[in-house]
């Protein structure tokens, strides 16, 4: 056999093998919590309507996708991802987001901001946000946008924990579904 028959086979093989592979099946949602509590479902809706005043529709979504990736959420990290692809966010600063920290040129002094004031308030393992945090985010945001932040990164992580709880299950939305 030659190199090239070698090659040949080798990517025949290889296709097969990728048109033949099957993808581990979709799980079911352990609860359809919204159909069970359903005022409870509309007062969220309410108050991500209220939580989402006046914050840029770019900024909004990176900050709900750090949540939901911090937190796990596959549902609402699909949620998120697409509606940020759709406000024109870029697939780059997207994918570069859980690692923020090492990629911090992508994004904007305010925009970084409002990510660690994200991941402070996500994550509360000192049981508190730490005052340096606060402080930078309150140098990128004058107080009533700053009180929509921090009201808009404790709605998503509300979203998010019904939607790990309760295994909400990712890939059937669509952008702008729910807005």
């Amino acid at each position: 056999m030659t190199t090239n028959d070698a090659t040949t086979e080798t990517t025949a093989t290889t296709d097969t093998t990728a048109a033949t592979a099957e993808y581990a099946p979709e799980h079911s949602p352990r609860l359809h919590w919204a159909k069970h509590a359903p005022e409870v479902y509309k007062a969220m809706l309410r108050l991500e309507t209220a939580a989402q005043q006046g914050l840029e529709p770019k900024l909004r979504e990176l900050v709900k996708i750090r949540a939901s990736q911090l937190n796990h959420c596959a549902f609402c990290l699909d949620m998120h991802t697409k509606d940020a692809l759709a406000a024109g966010e870029s697939v780059q600063r997207i994918i570069q987001l859980s690692a923020w920290e090492e990629s911090k040129h992508f994004y904007t002094a305010k925009e970084l901001a409002a990510i660690e004031l994200t991941e402070a308030v996500t994550v509360l393992t000192d049981g508190f946000v730490p005052d340096q945090v606060y402080a930078k985010a309150a140098q990128h945001f004058e107080e009533a946008e700053l009180a929509q932040l921090i009201a808009a990164i404790t709605v998503i992580n509300a979203w998010n924990r019904f939607g790990v709880s309760t295994r909400m299950v990712p890939g059937h939305y669509q952008a702008g579904q729910h807005h």
